[in-house]
């Protein structure tokens, strides 16, 4: 079988290698064994090779955290049936074949595309829980710090939807149009204008009422003077590498509150009712094509330096996909 590890955290490119007789281990109660179509690479995957990351990697480490598969092998008391395709998510999702949970996987309809089932479970989720966790009604309005992303893309649709208003955050004049087609309110660019006054005029000087942010450092500084009174952070990434630059004055005197949000902390602890209905929405919404995602290259598993380096490139209107 064959595998993509690291035996050190690093930067990707330079700290990944692929394994070709890797052997998987046997299967515990539970436990499912995928054969891998595609897999996707998010953000969260740069920082887990980095040791960056909420997880901390069992050296050596198999590497990617979703995808797309046929579930080929299952184990006792596993109710989904061999031959199914699935979206799911497993520590080792670049490779050949992933071991992990049944509760891990969500059964993918036949219309639903392998590149787009491929990243149905990390951005998907967290943009249905943290849009769940906001409680925005119509004609309020979010700041979405990287408002290029796959997930504020996302969060841009399903807003629009509900009549709540977003504004984004950009780098680059080229990302513009797109999120504008999509639904965005408005879309600044950070390079060129300045977010404060920019939000401030744009809300009539009232702010937003909540910020997710996936940038940190003095942009996140910057978006929390952005916020209405009451407003909130809902705080998900740290894509800068730097510490956010909270002002403590803002959030006494506005009366502001900055929340953290870990996909796999809200799976654990959220009612189960509550999950349950986010998968229905996702894979209905994906279904009945109500949402899209972009794809920008799609690499196979020996390109597998390349497609990390890519994806973590600045600039990118998509997804980077790797086909095994």
């Amino acid at each position: 079988m064959k595998t993509v590890i690291f035996k050190k955290p690093g930067i990707p490119k330079e700290a990944l290698e692929i394994i070709e007789n890797a052997k998987l281990p046997t299967l515990k109660e539970g436990q499912v064994k995928v054969k891998v179509i595609a897999a996707n690479i998010n953000p969260s995957d740069i920082m887990f090779i980095q040791g960056l990351y909420g997880l901390r990697p069992q050296l050596p480490s198999p590497a990617g955290f979703e995808g797309v598969g046929i579930v080929e092998e299952v184990s006792e008391g596993v109710q989904i049936k061999k031959g199914t395709k699935v979206s799911f998510a497993s520590i080792g999702a670049w490779a050949e074949y992933a071991i992990t949970e049944e509760a891990s996987l969500i059964p993918i309809p036949p219309n639903i595309p392998d590149e787009v089932a491929a990243q149905l479970f990390v951005n998907p989720f967290t943009a249905f829980a943290l849009l769940h966790e906001a409680n925005l009604g119509e004609d309020d309005f979010l700041l979405l710090t990287a408002g290029g992303s796959t997930f504020s893309q996302l969060v841009i649709q399903l807003a629009a939807k509900q009549g709540i208003k977003t504004i984004c955050t950009v780098r680059r004049d080229t990302q513009i149009a797109q999120l504008k087609e999509l639904g965005a309110h408005a879309v600044i660019n950070t390079e060129k204008d300045d977010l404060i006054k920019s939000v401030m005029a744009l809300t009539e000087k009232k702010g937003a009422k909540v910020c997710m942010d996936a940038v940190g450092g003095k942009l996140a500084g910057e978006a929390l003077h952005c916020l209405a009174k009451g407003g909130k952070m809902l705080v998900y990434g740290m894509l800068s590498l730097q510490e956010s630059t909270l002002h403590n004055g803002i959030m006494i005197f506005k009366n502001l509150k900055v929340e953290g949000f870990w996909l796999t902390t809200w799976l654990k602890y959220t009612d189960s009712n509550v999950v349950k209905k986010v998968a229905q929405d996702v894979i209905t919404a994906f279904s009945k094509k109500e949402l899209k995602v972009f794809i920008e290259k799609e690499y196979s598993l020996d390109e597998i330096k390349q497609a990390v380096q890519h994806a973590d490139s600045e600039g990118r209107k998509g997804k980077i996909i790797v086909k095994v």
